[in-house]
């Protein structure tokens, strides 16, 4: 783990632990690839303006998230699969979010259960899902959430059809796997992910699978469950429905529009994530830091506004930070510091980022992250004295 000191170098140590096709599920966008392209072009066109003399001595990066205190400006972010990455993944990653003083956000779609993760984390734990067609499932889901002690549901919108990823068909990544001999080879050439990881699951009597998921629905890497059907016309409608339901914080997902975020906040959510989901769904989607000035002041001052896509650096966070959001969320980057050493990579990715983001605080010459704002940032899509 000594060996990355960068985004760059932890990616290629991830590429070289894993499979191909669970490295490129977690590391590739859609279609084109150009949202992933445009987001990196979005966060260097915005630059910042530092003030000197400033931002020396102490500097603070903690923040409060929905009554819960935070040592950094961060949420581990849901992300499906991790713990294919990593034996465990998602409680590894959970236990280094809640050691660094991190929200971690489980996914529906995990290979390790929401009761793992919960029992294993001393953390503040949330919970992503998506909408299934059966009502009756998604109010029992609720239910296991909230008796585990969740108190943040995060419900990703910006999913309305399957993202055309060519990769995965090639590769024959989903559930369950569609096994070939390039796979098959693969896997063999990577034997610290066969034996560390799959082995580890096969050895303790689990085949991986969509944990969370309802028993007799939960497809596994080698065979389908019974079909469980996502709601494939969610609207408003639906987000109010679940507004009934939660009596806990309610973050909704995916917004990239200032009219969706009025009504968020009509709806009564509790904070929205301006997101592209990391150029993973819409392939000629807006990068959240074009649009999330604007977005927060559409939103107004009732909700917390957090967001993400394709995070690299400390001065990313910043940039967003001063844009409008409360806090980032972090996907891919804590994917590759699970692959490479479990809890421990994970915390070394943390701190990476704890060390650079006060880096661009004090070269900003910013001593509270808090006190960020949009006059630190200039850029062709929101200049200072806009």
């Amino acid at each position: 783990m000594d060996a990355f000191l960068n985004h760059a170098e932890l990616r290629e140590l991830a590429k070289r632990r894993l499979p191909r096709a669970i490295f490129e599920y977690i590391d590739r966008g859609t279609e084109d690839e150009t949202g992933l392209r445009h987001n990196r072009e979005a966060f260097d066109a915005v630059r910042i303006l530092p003030r000197v003399l400033a931002g020396g001595g102490t500097r603070s990066q903690a923040v409060s998230l929905f009554g819960q205190a935070c040592d950094m400006p961060i949420v581990a972010a849901p992300t499906a699969c991790a713990g294919l990455v990593r034996f465990r993944g998602e409680v590894e990653l959970a236990k280094a979010a809640a050691a660094n003083g991190l929200p971690f956000c489980a996914a529906l779609e995990a290979i390790n259960s929401l009761e793992d993760i919960v029992q294993a984390s001393e953390g503040n734990v949330w919970f992503q899902v998506y909408v299934w067609q059966d009502e009756a499932l998604v109010s029992a889901l609720l239910a296991r959430a909230w008796n585990l002690g969740v108190r943040t549901l995060v419900v990703t919108l910006d999913s309305p059809v399957a993202s055309k990823r060519e990769y995965n068909l090639r590769n024959g990544f989903g559930m369950p796997f569609r096994f070939s001999p390039r796979n098959v080879c693969d896997v063999a050439l990577h034997p610290r992910w066969a034996f560390g990881v799959l082995g580890r699951y096969l050895a303790s009597g689990r085949v991986p699978s969509y944990a969370n998921y309802p028993p007799g629905h939960r497809d596994t890497i080698f065979a389908p469950g019974k079909p469980l059907a996502y709601c494939d016309d969610l609207c408003w409608t639906h987000m109010r429905w679940l507004r009934e339901r939660w009596k806990g914080h309610l973050v909704l997902k995916g917004i990239l529009h200032p009219d969706d975020a009025v009504l968020a906040r009509e709806l009564g959510a509790d904070g929205i994530v301006v997101s592209n989901h990391g150029g993973r769904t819409f392939d000629s989607a807006v990068a959240p830091i074009e649009v999330l000035p604007e977005i927060v002041r559409a939103a107004g001052d009732s909700m917390t506004i957090l967001a993400d896509s394709s995070v690299r650096r400390g001065s990313d966070v910043l940039k967003l930070i001063a844009a409008g959001a409360k806090a980032v969320m972090i996907g891919r980057m804590l994917l590759y510091g699970t692959a490479v050493g479990g809890m421990s990579g994970a915390g070394r990715t943390i701190g990476m980022l704890r060390s650079e983001i006060d880096s661009a605080l004090a070269m900003s010459g910013c001593k509270d992250i808090r006190n960020a704002d949009r006059r630190l940032l200039v850029g062709p899509s929101r200049h200072p004295d806009r």
